[in-house]
Order: structure tokens, then C-alpha cells, then sequence
């Protein structure tokens, strides 16, 4: 089985979908395995790393050329994939309720898409989940940016001369993001403070020294959906986190927003009313700035001004940290494939219970339940 690795063509995407050691690895299950020249730059691995690890290093066309695997960080554009072999399995992350026409051309073009975003949230799959993966590094980073942006120390600091007051942060959204978010805020030193329409996360919180913001009032909703994942709210129970936000986010220094719902726009969870009451110097960093936004005005890779506040957020925020993603996102597609690996036939054969999520085209059409 041949495996073909591209270089990642998507604007400001630095990560690559295979490294050294994961190349080595798919050798050892018996496949051949051929990297695209500079793949690997912009996560610091260069070619020679890759030829040392057994790859063949050549051209996109020659990469591609009868490949039975193509792995990406973000799905390549079918049309550089014209010479894989017929039904070639093509494992990425496809966006695909936000990109549905690529999706379709990929169906196309009777190639196997397989949306590593869908991956089921279950046990055996962990290992797997490149969401998990990549939002753990993006919850660090958005800390540690909005504390370089931040013109005050994040520790309390008793000098000679005074005392310096600890940072106060606030997360909003403590999925794995969230939680590094709050983990990572608490080693510099904040005073950290977090919420989420989950009721579950309050001991997560807590566990992380963290004080847990939630509402009260409204009782019998927790806010849980399928896999884990958060779900829309009710209008009462909105008002109601609204108040308790707007009380709370005036008092605070540094806010990570990190809200998701899968296949729909980002919730929005701070107005420009509320930006207003907080002091100026302060930091907004939106995780979901690259899906709508959580946070009213912010825009992608830009950091905005408003009412003396900094709002930023990125639309990569892994692939600033494109070393230790790029090792992370290439571990999920080894323990994808490897899992499924069937060494008589030489390579991989999918179950239908990981394999029928992730499957988004086979066959000539489209093959997921979730888009049909």
C-alpha cells in the first residue's frame, strides 16, 4: 500500500500530516510511503528527516502518483489527487458542513473522503481525535497570547516596592480547549474563573483550581449533547447565563472564548455592551473566531480595538504551535489506520462503527448520514 503525504497548500497552515516517526511507523506495517518536497518546513522537519525515516521524497504528482492513502492536515483540492489510485482513501479534516462542494467533489472524483472531525468521541477512539489533539494546543496558546498581548505580569508579585495583583481570567467554554485554557492561565499564575453550558464541567473546574461561574436559576438543563459536545440552549436559560456573564466579565482582565457547536455558526457569548464594562488594557482572545466568532466584532488573525479592549484570535490557532501539532495530528492518522490494519490484505480495513462516521464519499456519491 502506498502512502502519499502533501505539502498543505490552505494559507497560514504551517502543519504537515506525517512526521519522521510516523513514517517510520507505516513502514513497519509494510507500507511505502512518499513526502511531498517541503512538506514538512513549516513544522521545522525537513526533507532529509523524512528520507533518513525510509519516505520517498519527490514531487505532489509523483507523491500522488497510485497512491491508495493520501493524508492531509486540511483535505487537498481533488484535482491534485487525479493520478492516487481509483477509490484512493483520502484521511483529513474536510469542514464538511462548511465546505459541502468539495465534499461532492470529491464524490466526484471517486475518491474515498474520510473526515477525521467526525471521528466518534468513544473510548477506543480517543487516540484518534484530532479535534482533542489540536484544541489542547489551541486552548495554550490563546493564554499565552493574550498574555503577550496583555500589558500587565499574570502572577500576583509581592516586591519591595508594592505588590502587583494577579490577572484575572475568565474562560467561557471548557471543552479541551477550555480546560488547557484554565490549566495553563493557573501555572502563569491567574486568578481563573470558568463557565460552560455543561453542568458536568463544574468539577472539572474546580479540579483545575479554578472557580466554576454557572447558572443556578434555571434548573434541568445541562446543556449536554451527543459526544460530549455542547448544545443550544434554551431562550431562559441565555437570558439568564447573560446576566450572570455581564456581571462577571466587568471585573475581569484576560477572556478566552472557546464555544463550538458542531455544524453550526459559533454561539455568540459577549456583545459590545459587554466589551464596554471592562476596564481598558484588557484581552479578549475568540477560539471560535474562524466559525463566526464568540465575541462581537472580533475578526480573524487581526486584533481589534474596542472601547480600549484587545480582541484577537486566530484562524489556526494549533498551527501557531505547528511543531507539537503537526506530531500530535500525525499520531491520530497512525492510530486510525493502524488500528484498522489487516495484514493479509496489507492495509487498513475500517469497522462500521468508526469507519461509517468518518466516511464522508464512497462509491461516486455522498456517503455520511450527517450530510445527507
Amino acid at each position: 500500500m502506498r502512502i502519499a503525504v502533501l505539502k498543505e497548500r490552505a494559507a497560514g497552515e504551517n502543519r504537515v500530516a506525517a512526521t519522521p516517526e510516523t513514517v517510520k511507523k507505516f513502514i513497519a506495517l509494510g507500507a511505502t510511503v512518499a513526502v511531498e518536497e517541503g512538506a514538512g518546513a513549516g513544522a521545522s522537519i525537513g526533507d532529509a528527516a523524512y528520507a533518513d525515516a525510509g519516505a520517498e521524497i519527490a514531487s505532489a504528482a509523483q507523491v500522488v502518483a497510485g497512491a491508495d492513502v493520501v493524508l492531509g492536515v486540511q483535505a487537498p483540492d481533488p484535482a491534485m489527487l487525479a493520478g492516487a489510485a481509483p477509490g484512493a482513501w483520502v484521511a483529513a479534516t474536510f469542514d464538511p458542513f462548511g465546505a459541502r462542494e468539495r465534499v461532492d467533489a470529491y464524490a466526484s472524483a471517486g475518491l474515498e473522503a474520510l473526515a477525521m472531525e467526525f471521528m466518534p468521541r468513544i473510548t477506543r477512539a480517543q487516540s484518534m481525535d484530532v479535534l482533542s489533539s489540536q484544541s489542547n494546543l489551541a486552548g495554550y496558546k490563546a493564554v499565552i497570547a493574550a498574555a503577550d498581548r496583555y500589558g500587565r505580569a499574570f502572577p500576583m508579585m509581592m516586591t519591595a516596592a508594592g505588590t502587583v495583583q494577579a490577572a484575572k481570567v475568565f474562560v467561557m467554554g471548557v471543552g479541551v480547549a477550555g480546560l488547557q485554557a484554565i490549566a495553563t492561565a493557573r501555572r502563569l499564575g491567574a486568578q481563573v474563573s470558568a463557565t460552560d453550558v455543561r453542568s458536568a464541567t463544574k468539577e472539572q473546574i474546580q479540579s483545575l483550581g479554578a472557580k466554576p461561574v454557572f447558572v443556578e436559576s434555571v434548573a434541568g438543563i445541562e446543556g449536554e449533547g451527543s459526544g460530549g459536545y455542547a448544545t443550544e440552549m434554551s431562550e431562559e436559560y441565555q437570558r439568564a447565563q447573560a446576566e450572570l456573564v455581564s456581571a462577571h466579565i466587568a471585573k475581569q482582565d484576560i477572556v478566552i472564548t472557546t464555544a463550538l457547536i458542531p455544524g453550526r455558526a459559533a454561539p455568540r457569548l459577549i456583545t459590545d455592551a459587554q466589551i464596554a464594562t471592562m476596564r481598558p488594557g484588557s484581552v479578549i482572545f475568540d477560539l471560535a473566531v474562524a466559525q463566526g466568532g464568540n465575541v462581537e466584532g472580533s475578526v480573524t488573525d487581526q486584533v481589534v480595538e474596542r472601547h480600549g479592549v484587545s480582541i484577537m484570535g486566530f484562524a489556526n490557532t494549533a498551527g501557531h504551535l505547528a511543531a507539537d501539532a503537526s506530531a500530535l495530528y500525525s499520531r491520530n492518522l497512525y492510530n486510525f489506520l493502524s488500528a484498522f490494519w489487516d495484514k493479509e490484505a496489507g492495509r487498513p480495513v475500517l469497522d462500521e462503527e468508526i469507519g461509517d462516521a468518518v466516511r464522508l464519499t464512497r462509491g461516486g456519491a455522498v456517503a455520511n448520514s450527517r450530510l445527507q
